[in-house]
C-alpha cells in the first residue's frame, strides 16, 4: 500500500483588496483517511511556503484542509517508528521550523478550520495570525496526553497567551485524561481558539472575505488581553487532575504541566526546545509504543470486525426487548436515536413499563435540552416506542434481545414464550453478561437463531460489545449481531460461550485478587490505591461498589462454578451483600474513607499477613496472566488483541499501558511466568 502524504497544495485568489495565497491540505483520499503530518509533509509544506514566499505581490495566507477535515496532526506510524531520543529532537525541531515560517510571515494569515483539527493539526492553526472556524466542525483537540505525549509542536508554548491558562488546562490535560473528550467548531469558538466562526456551506468564501476585509481594514480582531493571574492555581489544580487520573503510571501529563509552566517565563525559542527535549524523551518511551498500539486496536482493528462471517444480516427494522428496566431502559434509548426504527418494550407489569417509559422519554428530553436534538426529532423518536405487556408485537420484529434478571430458568423462559410469536427469520439476542448463552438456547426449536450481545453499563458511554458465539449460533445470527453493532457505532469483540466471557472473567480474577488481600489484612484503600498506581482509572473496591456488590457476588459464583477454586467465593463479599451494603466507602469530614461498618463485617486472617503495594501489584498482575493464558488456550478470543481491545474498551484498562498483554510483556510478567510473550 502507497504511503499517505500529506501535500500543501497552493492556489491564488485575486481578491479587490490584494492577491491572497490559498494553502490546502490534501493526502489524496476521502475524509476516510485524514490528513497528517509526517516528514515528508513538512518537507511539502515548506516546499508551499517557497512558493508563497516567491510571489512578491501576495498580501495574505489562508490554510485550510481537504473536505471535512482540516488535519489531525502528526502521523503516529510515522512517529512509531523512532527509536532514538534525538531524532524526535530533530521531528520536533522540524515541525517548530516549518511552522515558524507562517508566523514570521510580514502579512495576516488566517486558518481556515472547516474540519477535523487535533494535535499539530490545531498547532499548526496557533502559528496563523486569526483562525476562522466552521460551525459543523465535529473534534478538535490536543489528544497527545492520552497517547503518552505532549503538543510538542508549539501547543503548550501557544495555547495559553491565546485562552489563558485554565483552557489550556483542560485541553492539553483535562480532556485527553477523560478519555480523550474532544470538544466541536462552537465550543472552540466560544473558548477563544478561533475568532470567527461561519457555516459550513459558505465557509471558505466566508474565510475569504474575511481576509479581504483584514487587508481592507473593515474587519477587526478584538482579542481581550488573557489574563495570566491564577496560571499558577490552574497548574496546581492540573498536578491534582493528573495524580487523581493517572498517578505517577503516566509520564507525559505531568511533562504537560512542566511546559504549560515553562510558558509564562520561557521566551518562544526557550519554550520550542524544551518541546523538542520532552518530544524526543516520549516519543521513545514504552508508553508511546503502547498507544500506538492501543490506536491501532481501537481505531483501526475494531472496526475491521474481525471474526466477522460473510454471511448476509437479517436487516433489523424492528426491535424486540424484553424487560424494561434499567439496562432495557438504556438499550431502548440506543436503539432510537441511533437506528431511528420501531421498538417494542415488554415486561410483566404496567409499572415496570411507566418507569423504563420515562425514562426514556427524560433521556430524549435531555438530548434536547444539551442541544443535540431538536424537540420534534425527540418527539417522533420517542413515538417509535411502543411498552406493552404481551408479546403480540414482537411478530414482526426482526431482532428480539432480552435483558431480564441474570437467572438462566427466567431468561429460558422468556426466549421460549418469544420463540412462539416471533417470524422465522427473526434473531434472538441475550444481553448476558455471564450465563452460557448455549445452555439459554437449549430448550428452543430453532437454538441456531440465538446470539449474544453484551452491552456493558452504562450504555450510553461504554464502546465495547462482546458478541457471543453460542454452540449452535448461525453465521446468519453473528453476522447480524455484528452489523447491528456497525449501526449503533458500537466496538464489537467476537468471544466464545465461555463463564464470564472475556471482559467479566478478567475482573473477576482482579476484584479476587482485590479480596484476597483485604482478606490478609490490606485496607480497601490500601488496595485500591495500589491498583490505581498502574494508572487504572478506579480500584477494584471502588468499581465493586460502582457496578453493585451482588453484581460482582452473582458473578463470582458462576465463575465459581465453571472454574471452581480458581474463583473462590469469598464469605466476606457474600456477607457484605446479605447485609444489604452497596459501598465499601463513607464520606466524612476527612474525606472518602472505609466505611466502619463494613471494616466490622469483613473478617481477615488471624494473624494477618499484610501485602506491600508492590505484592498486592505483582499478585494482581500475575494472576491477570496466568488466566490471559488460559483465555488463549480455550479460544475464548482469538488473539491477545482482541483480549486488549475489550480491556481498554469495557474495562478502563489504560490506554497508554497497551491493553493487558501488551503490559504484561513490556514488564517482563509474561516472560517470566510463561516462558514466552504474548506478542513475539
Amino acid at each position: 500500500m502507497a504511503e499517505l502524504i500529506t501535500q500543501f497544495y497552493v492556489t491564488y485568489y485575486d481578491s479587490p483588496e490584494g492577491r491572497i495565497a490559498l494553502i490546502t491540505m490534501d493526502n489524496g483520499e476521502d475524509y476516510r483517511k485524514p490528513n497528517t503530518l509526517g516528514e515528508k509533509a513538512l518537507e511539502n509544506l515548506n516546499r508551499a511556503l517557497d512558493e508563497v514566499e516567491s510571489q512578491k505581490d501576495v498580501r495574505a495566507l489562508v490554510l485550510t484542509g481537504k473536505p471535512y477535515i482540516f488535519c489531525v496532526g502528526a502521523d503516529l506510524t510515522d512517529a512509531a517508528t523512532i527509536q532514538r531520543p534525538e531524532d524526535g529532537v530533530r521531528a520536533g525541531r522540524m515541525g517548530h521550523a516549518a511552522f515558524k515560517r507562517i508566523m514570521d510571515l510580514p502579512y495576516p494569515t488566517v486558518a481556515a478550520i472547516n474540519g477535523a483539527c487535533m494535535g499539530g493539526g490545531l498547532e499548526i492553526a496557533l502559528y496563523c495570525r486569526y483562525r476562522t472556524i466552521s460551525s459543523g466542525v465535529p473534534a478538535v483537540a490536543f489528544p497527545e496526553c492520552f497517547l503518552g505525549l505532549v503538543p510538542a509542536w508549539g501547543g503548550t508554548q501557544l495555547t495559553p497567551g491565546l485562552i489563558g491558562m485554565e483552557k489550556a488546562v483542560q485541553l492539553i490535560i483535562t480532556n485527553p485524561l477523560n478519555q480523550n473528550r474532544m470538544i466541536d467548531g462552537r465550543k472552540a469558538f466560544e473558548m477563544g481558539l478561533a475568532d470567527r466562526m461561519f457555516e459550513p456551506v459558505e465557509f471558505l468564501d466566508d474565510t475569504l472575505k474575511f481576509t479581504a476585509g483584514l487587508l481592507a481594514g473593515t474587519e477587526k480582531v478584538d482579542r481581550k488581553p488573557v489574563d495570566l493571574s491564577d496560571a499558577t492555581a490552574q497548574l496546581d489544580k492540573a498536578r491534582g487532575i493528573v495524580w487523581d487520573r493517572v498517578r505517577d503510571a503516566a509520564i507525559a501529563p505531568a511533562k504537560a504541566v512542566e511546559l504549560l509552566e515553562g510558558s509564562l517565563t520561557w521566551d518562544l525559542e526557550t519554550g520550542f526546545e524544551k518541546e523538542n527535549e520532552a518530544l524526543g524523551e516520549l516519543v521513545t518511551s514504552r508508553h508511546f509504543k503502547a498507544s500506538v498500539y492501543s490506536f491501532d486496536l481501537v481505531q483501526r482493528r475494531v472496526k475491521r470486525q474481525v471474526g466477522r462471517p460473510e454471511a448476509q444480516p437479517v436487516p433489523v427494522l424492528k426491535i424486540g426487548l424484553i424487560g424494561a428496566g434499567l439496562m432495557a431502559s438504556q438499550l431502548a434509548v440506543l436503539f432510537l436515536r441511533r437506528l431511528g426504527v420501531p421498538v417494542v418494550m415488554k415486561d410483566i407489569k404496567q409499572e415496570f413499563l411507566d418507569k423504563g417509559t420515562n425514562y426514556v422519554r427524560q433521556e430524549l428530553d435531555k438530548q434536547v435540552k444539551k442541544g443535540r436534538m431538536d424537540a420534534k426529532k425527540a418527539d417522533y423518536l420517542f413515538s417509535l416506542l411502543h411498552p406493552t405487556l404481551s408479546y403480540e408485537e414482537f411478530q414482526d420484529c426482526n431482532l428480539v434481545l432480552e435483558a431480564v434478571f441474570e437467572e438462566m430458568e427466567i431468561k429460558q423462559r422468556v426466549f421460549a414464550e418469544a420463540e412462539e410469536v416471533v417470524g422465522e427469520q427473526c434473531i434472538l439476542a441475550t444481553n448476558t453478561s455471564s450465563l452460557s448463552v448455549s445452555e439459554m438456547a437449549s430448550r428452543l426449536r430453532h437454538p441456531e437463531r440465538v446470539v449474544g450481545i453484551h452491552f456493558f453499563n452504562p450504555v450510553a458511554v461504554m464502546p465495547l460489545v462482546e458478541i457471543i458465539r453460542a454452540q449452535r449460533t448461525s453465521d446468519e445470527a453473528l453476522a447480524t449481531a455484528f452489523e447491528l453493532c456497525k449501526r449503533l457505532r458500537k466496538s464489537a469483540v467476537l468471544v466464545k460461550d465461555s463463564a464470564g466471557f472475556l471482559v467479566n472473567r478478567l475482573l473477576a480474577v482482579w476484584m479476587g485478587e482485590a479480596i484476597r488481600a483485604a482478606d490478609s489484612g490490606n485496607t480497601f484503600l490500601e488496595v485500591d490505591e495500589a491498583i490505581r498506581s498502574l494508572g487504572m482509572p478506579m480500584g477494584p473496591f471502588t468499581l465493586m461498589g460502582l457496578v453493585g456488590p451482588a453484581v460482582a457476588l452473582h458473578v463470582n459464583r458462576v465463575m465459581n462454578a465453571a472454574f471452581g477454586e480458581r474463583f473462590p467465593v469469598s464469605e466476606n463479599l457474600v456477607r457484605f451483600v446479605e447485609a444489604g451494603k452497596t459501598s465499601f466507602y463513607t464520606l466524612t469530614e476527612k474525606g472518602i474513607e472505609p466505611d466502619p461498618e463494613v471494616v466490622d463485617l469483613w473478617k481477615q486472617l488471624d494473624p494477618p499477613r499484610k501485602l506491600s503495594k508492590e505484592e498486592i501489584i505483582q499478585k494482581t498482575l500475575e494472576a491477570l496472566c496466568r488466566e490471559c493464558d488460559l483465555i488463549l488456550q480455550e479460544r475464548v478470543v482469538a488473539s491477545p488483541k482482541d483480549i486488549d481491545t475489550a480491556m481498554i474498551l469495557g474495562a478502563g484498562w489504560p490506554f497508554f499501558l497497551g491493553g493487558i498483554t501488551m503490559h504484561l510483556d513490556q514488564a517482563g510478567i509474561s516472560e517470566r511466568l510463561l516462558g514466552r510473550r504474548f506478542h513475539g
